[in-house]
């Protein structure tokens, strides 16, 4: 199996993470915050950009979590948190240092201008696969330029 599992520890590391979760797909009911652990997890339907070149007739999606550690608050803005069967479209994940670091927010940039900010100690960002592929006929599109 050709399951892929990153590790981001810093920006860079996090740019990685973030063109691998582009235009994944979630459920409201696919996010968690437990505060005890400091924990956000994320269950998306990732696409497989890293599948997708060239011209095909087919492309995959697959399962993964998102696992973000050292996480001290969670907000959102733009979604109802309480439709948990609402369905929202990953577009990009950003990092906003406080002062001089390595705190900060990173912020889960979504479709239709919503987004979900997490304040971190650090960044310490899982990325796992954790099923099989499924085939899907439709590649998201960018604008020229975004």
């Amino acid at each position: 199996m050709d399951a892929l599992k990153l590790l981001a520890l810093d920006e860079e590391d996090l740019g990685v993470v973030s063109a691998h979760v582009q235009d994944a797909v979630f459920k409201v009911a696919g996010t968690a915050y437990d505060a005890r652990r400091r924990q956000f997890t994320l269950v998306v339907n990732r696409f497989v950009w890293e599948k997708a070149e060239g011209k095909r007739r087919s492309f995959e999606r697959r399962r993964a979590v998102l696992l973000f550690k050292c996480v001290s608050a969670v907000r959102s803005l733009g979604f109802d948190r309480t439709d948990m069967e609402a369905v929202l479209d990953l577009l990009a994940l950003r990092f906003d240092v406080k002062g001089e670091g390595p705190d900060g927010t990173i912020e889960l940039v979504l479709a239709g201008e919503a987004s979900i900010a997490l304040d971190v100690e650090c960044i310490e960002v899982q990325l796992a696969d954790n099923g099989g592929a499924w085939e899907t006929a439709f590649k998201p599109r960018h604008p020229e330029g975004a």
